[in-house]
């Protein structure tokens, strides 16, 4: 009998049925040994020799492995088809010899992209050996990774309070998320102003049609500066009479997107679904190994032939012979590395919808999204009408445009419009029919202003995008990466968009200053290039990493020799541009707004950086390490309260910021986002009474606390979710919130789960992942488990929850129910009083 071993119970499952009685199939959990987290598991002066640590958590699985592999006639080694699936089976392989497990038919390496039946057969029937040179990129990248992480965290300890770690690819997507924020602030908004006219055509009906021309000169963007320059358009175009002197009509065909990769996966459905890439790996890798899509860690675009002959007849049952395109379309991508640019995601059957499977909502939903962009790719061409009219004045002193398109065909967009549900806004613009000649009859004409706007921050699906485009990191590599920063609390994500924290602003300008290559995207993507060369066998593992490691460890010895206000005076300086820019007036940036003759300069405290004045103690200002938008030049004025006259100013301090009037001040919670004066005006006036209780006819009190906003009533507190929640909260729904149960002690609710991961497949209750006392824990109301230490709590699968909760409740009773007590011993009889002993002699 064979072993066959993969990396999950599900998975597992699923290829056992398909092999019957002639293999046993086990499941790794994912990676059964890691590098240790201790200094020397990398050792450089020993060619980099990696000292592997069976991971304490794996070691039970391990043995039931090792013990069957020496039962078995051979292990077929089947884990996922890319570098971390390559680099499991290396290690089980090299465990499985250490351990002299190996069985008489040896150890053989299968892959396959989708679990069917008949993709697994194949596979059995066709194995090969480990591939070397992709468990070398594996063992390149690991340790590069704990090098660059072993190296540059301790300094950023010793140096940067408060700073947690720096990373190989982290610290370049951290450096991306700072950058845009850096553009943001230093952005002048620039104004202009634009005219249009709404037209009335000779068949009636109404069009709008925008000034392109004065005076026969062309309008640009900025052609309108002023709201005088505007007035003075407007009227002209007013005044005029128009007719249509040119119509420009034009076919335009938009083609179908290929079926999804890795990263266009989690852009779409962090845009369409409003999923996190996290979230959208965990949902596919579900869909997986339950059978229904093929791999999801991908670079290709391609399909199997039988799969894009399915989709077209797909297309041709649903749609009709009209929308199949004359020949199948061929998507490619040119791919760094061939070995690792596997079928595109799609899904394993076209004939089963969302609707025919047994799948959560959020399955369903991303099931569906990979279900029409791949039945989508192999649909006919969108056809567009594009028109363009121009009509010019009698005079010749103003020129209109009018655009509109019409979707002549909707080929594909019938099923799928890329990056939102419904076709471009524009598509349902539709111009009347007009003809060259032709005087339409100016019915009103408007000016407008406009501003342009800042680059907008990173989104997941905007960053994932960016970090691809630069070659930084790789598919399987994105979500992670981003999740590493938010656990750092490096960045926070604000309205599904990346703003950095202060730590996450510091630790990049530390790796600008003193580290400057290492956090440069040419070099990191020259990097990834390098570990793909490994992976073609076309460059030497340990040969990348002694390159590597000869300029980067002098380079980071050279830092840790330097004293900590060394570091600190040199991120003064290199952070002068930005946190002290030239003053309107001319003074001096650095001059201390409270005490004047004072200068300020960046210090970096216990809570984190922040600008101090050089008079201290005798003068206590300071301000957030922040921006350049105006924050140097002290608080910033929103206008006066009208019920005191007062001023109402935005000001930082060591803990953020805070609104202040008079002797009232507030501080400013980060979901409020840019504040203007009503909204300071709302937090002055906190605590807000909501009304008395209808039963005890003690007042309910709204309020903003360390913690967030809350309820008071009685002595009793209940959280609110939102800030908003302070002024809107009416009396029902405050006394319904009191109400909720508390989670424990200190009248505290309960804590929202980190993941819900369905319901119960004997029990039907739902399963979920919870932070206790003692660590992330699973839970079914009934028995809790603990999720294993080298699991990522949001990572584990309902199949793996079910196991760790059937393991538990094996050792364990029941929570809720009470062991049965010890029985006690008889009790002795007391013992008959002796005379005391004689006294022996000594020897």
């Amino acid at each position: 009998m064979d072993l066959v071993i993969v990396e999950s119970p599900a998975k597992a499952r699923t290829i056992e049925g398909y092999l019957g009685g002639n293999a046993k199939v086990l499941a790794s959990f994912g990676h059964v040994r890691d590098l240790p987290a201790v200094d020397g598991s990398v050792d450089p002066a020993h060619d980099f020799a990696m000292q592997w640590e069976v991971s304490a958590d794996r070691s039970k699985q391990l043995k039931a492995i090792t013990d069957a592999a020496k039962a078995a006639d051979r292990v077929v080694l089947a884990t996922d088809p890319d570098r971390e699936g390559e680099a499991i089976s290396w290690h089980l392989a090299e465990v499985l010899r250490q351990k002299k497990a190996v069985p008489k038919g040896g150890m053989q390496r299968i892959t396959f992209n989708a679990i069917t039946k008949d993709a697994v057969k194949a596979a059995m029937a066709a194995p090969r050996d480990i591939d070397q040179p992709l468990v070398d990129a594996y063992l390149a990248r690991r340790a590069l990774d704990y090098l660059v992480g072993f190296t540059l965290s301790p300094v950023l300890w010793r140096k940067l309070p408060g700073a947690k770690s720096a990373g190989r690819v982290q610290s370049v997507a951290l450096r991306l998320i700072v950058e845009r924020e850096r553009e943001i602030e230093i952005f002048t908004p620039q104004e202009y102003w634009t005219v249009e006219a709404s037209m009335k055509a000779a068949s009636g009906h109404m069009f709008p049609a925008r000034l392109t021309a004065l005076a026969g000169k062309k309008l640009d963007k900025f052609g309108l500066p002023t709201e005088a320059n505007a007035e003075e358009a407007r009227a002209i175009v007013e005044a005029a009479s128009f007719s249509v002197s040119a119509v420009d009509l034009k076919t335009v065909v938009r083609n179908p997107a290929p079926p999804f990769t890795t990263s266009t996966l989690q852009q779409e459905a962090s845009r369409k679904l409003g999923l996190g890439a996290q979230q959208t790996m965990r949902t596919a890798q579900t869909l997986y190994e339950a059978g229904h899509i093929t791999y999801m860690r991908t670079d290709g675009v391609a399909m199997d032939g039988s799969a894009i002959n399915a989709a077209r007849d797909m297309v041709m049952e649903r749609y009709g012979r009209d929308y199949v395109p004359e020949r199948p379309r061929a998507y490619s991508v040119k791919a760094k590395n061939a070995q690792e640019a596997h079928e595109a995601i799609r899904p394993t059957n076209f004939t089963k919808t969302a609707g025919g499977l047994h799948l959560s909502d959020m399955e369903a939903r991303l099931y569906d999204l990979i279900w029409k962009r791949a039945v989508a790719s192999q649909m006919a061409s969108a056809q567009l009408e594009r028109t363009t009219v121009d009509l010019l004045a009698d005079d010749g002193s103003a020129e209109l445009r009018a655009t509109g398109t019409v979707v002549v065909f909707p080929g594909f967009l019938t099923l799928y419009a890329e990056g939102t549900d419904d076709l471009d806004e524009e598509d349902g613009s539709r111009l009347p029919k007009l003809l060259a000649g032709e005087r339409p009859q100016t019915q009103e004409v408007t000016k407008a202003q406009h501003f342009t706007q800042p680059p907008p921050r990173y989104s997941e699906a905007s960053l994932v995008k960016r970090m691809e485009e630069l070659g930084i990191g790789r598919p399987s590599t994105y979500a992670s990466i981003i999740q590493v920063l938010k656990d750092r609390d490096y960045v926070v994500l604000e309205q599904k968009r990346f703003r950095p924290q202060e730590k996450g602003r510091l630790v990049t300008a530390f790796l600008e200053r003193f580290f400057e290559r290492y956090v440069g995207y040419d070099f990191t993507a020259g990097l990834e290039g390098q570990l793909d060369d490994i992976s073609a066998d076309k460059a030497s593992y340990l040969q990348v990493l002694r390159d590597f490691w000869a300029d980067f460890q002098p380079r980071a010895e050279d830092v840790k020799a330097q004293k900590p206000w060394d570091v600190e005076k040199a991120l003064d300086e290199y952070l002068a541009p930005h946190l002290f820019p030239p003053r309107a007036d001319g003074g001096d940036p650095r001059a201390c707004p409270s005490c004047g003759d004072g200068r300020l300069a960046l210090k970096v405290g216990k809570f984190g950086p922040f600008i101090s004045c050089s008079n201290y103690p005798e003068c206590k200002f300071t301000r957030q390490f922040a921006s350049a938008n105006g924050d140097d030049a002290g608080p910033s004025t929103l206008g006066d309260d009208p019920a005191t006259g007062l001023p109402v100013e935005v000001k930082s301090g060591r803990f953020g910021r805070y609104v202040q009037s008079g002797e009232k001040r507030s501080s400013i919670p980060k979901d409020m986002g840019d504040l203007d004066l009503p909204g300071a005006l709302k937090l002055l006036s906190l605590p807000r009474e909501v009304g008395l209780h209808p039963e005890t006819g003690l007042p309910i009190v709204a309020n903003l606390g360390r913690y967030g906003p809350y309820l008071l009533h009685d002595g009793k507190y209940a959280n609110l979710k939102d800030t908003a929640d302070l002024f809107e909260i009416g009396m029902n729904a405050a006394v319904v919130k009191l109400a909720e149960p508390k989670g424990g002690r200190g009248q505290r609710t309960p804590a929202e789960p980190l993941a819900v991961l369905g319901a119960h497949p004997e029990t039907g209750v739902e399963v979920k992942v919870l932070n206790g006392r003692f660590g992330p824990y699973i839970t079914d109301g009934s028995v809790n488990a603990n999720v294993p230490k080298a699991t990522d709590p949001k990572a584990v699968t309902l199949e793996q929850a079910v196991e760790l909760l059937a393991e538990r409740a094996a050792r364990a009773p029941a929570k809720g129910k009470k062991k049965a007590p010890a029985k006690k011993a008889p009790a002795k009889k007391p013992a008959a009083k002796k005379a005391a002993p004689k006294k022996k002699a000594s020897a």
